[in-house]
């Protein structure tokens, strides 16, 4: 967990952080760009790592966020403190998300819970989430030059209705959020599904990335696909929602549709028992009721 690294993928492409909690730094001739801004409780990593991959950190120019939850948004908050120029990219869904109390208090309590596993990192200092200006809404088709290189923006709803990924066609790079599931497993190619605003939505974004043939895959988890594991892991993806529809409901038809005690079953045996993913265990317990309150509305 605490592996900190700038790893570099080609030129223009660098990984920023760790393999769980990801950002993804895009070196254009003219302007730089960052995906996600990872989780808070490790915000002055990706600082530091920043100020490593480009020799200032103040030249990183926009930070472009995939979906609005804690372990993404996280970081934007105290990045854009120390790089005021900054702008911030995202669904214009996030935008009043972002300054919503309740959401940053929830977001903020869930962060916490991750911060036994990076004792010492933040120190003192002030790394809460705290209300977020986007300077700029995306929608499908918009795209932002880089210079060489050009972000072009899709809509990827279904495992939040804000969802958004990235393709870079000149390098063959998709950054598609938690949209795509996330990559876990010993070799860390093993998709969990992670559906949880739609479940039909989430499969047609799978389709979508898969039309694009990327080469390179920037998963929100678990690290980076290259050559044709990464449409393969999107193709397996697709495959694996149906599954884990059907187990959603072999619980609840267990439990006679009584949902949370199906989902404090799934917890025990799926979680607790088999250790299916590395997710922390509180952040798996609300993924899991969003899921099965879902899947139990669908039948």
């Amino acid at each position: 967990m605490k592996n900190f690294a700038n790893k570099s993928i080609n030129d223009q492409l660098t990984v920023i952080g760790n393999s769980f909690y990801p950002c993804y730094l895009i070196q254009g001739s003219r302007k730089n760009l960052l995906i996600d801004s990872g989780v808070n409780v490790i915000a002055p990593v990706y600082t530091r790592l920043l100020d490593e991959a480009l020799g200032n950190k103040n030249r990183l120019d926009y930070l472009f966020l995939t979906h609005s939850h804690y372990d993404h948004v996280g970081s934007s908050t105290y990045i854009k403190r120390l790089i005021p120029a900054l702008k911030i990219g995202a669904h214009e869904r996030i935008a009043p998300l972002l300054q919503k109390e309740s959401a940053l208090t929830m977001m903020n309590n869930l962060s916490e819970a991750q911060r036994s596993r990076f004792i010492g990192i933040t120190g003192n200092e002030d790394v809460r989430i705290a209300p977020i200006t986007v300077d700029i809404t995306f929608r499908e088709g918009d795209a932002i030059d880089l210079g060489g290189l050009t972000c072009r923006v899709y809509e990827v709803p279904g495992h939040t209705r804000d969802s958004l990924a990235y393709y870079i066609p000149e390098i063959g790079a998709l950054f598609s959020g938690e949209a795509a599931g996330v990559a876990e497993g010993k070799e860390r190619r093993e998709p969990h599904v992670e559906f949880l605003a739609s479940y039909d939505d989430y499969l047609a974004s799978l389709e979508k990335m898969i039309s694009l043939n990327p080469q390179i895959l920037c998963a929100a988890h678990g690290g980076v696909l290259m050559g044709d594991d990464a449409t393969d892991f999107l193709r397996r993806s697709y495959a694996a929602t149906p599954v884990y529809r059907r187990l959603i409901e072999q619980y609840l038809a267990e439990a006679a549709g009584d949902i949370p005690r199906a989902i404090e079953m799934m917890v025990r045996e799926e979680y607790d028992r088999k250790g299916v993913t590395a997710q922390e265990r509180n952040a798996y317990i609300t993924n899991l009721t969003a899921q099965v309150k879902h899947i139990a509305g669908l039948r």
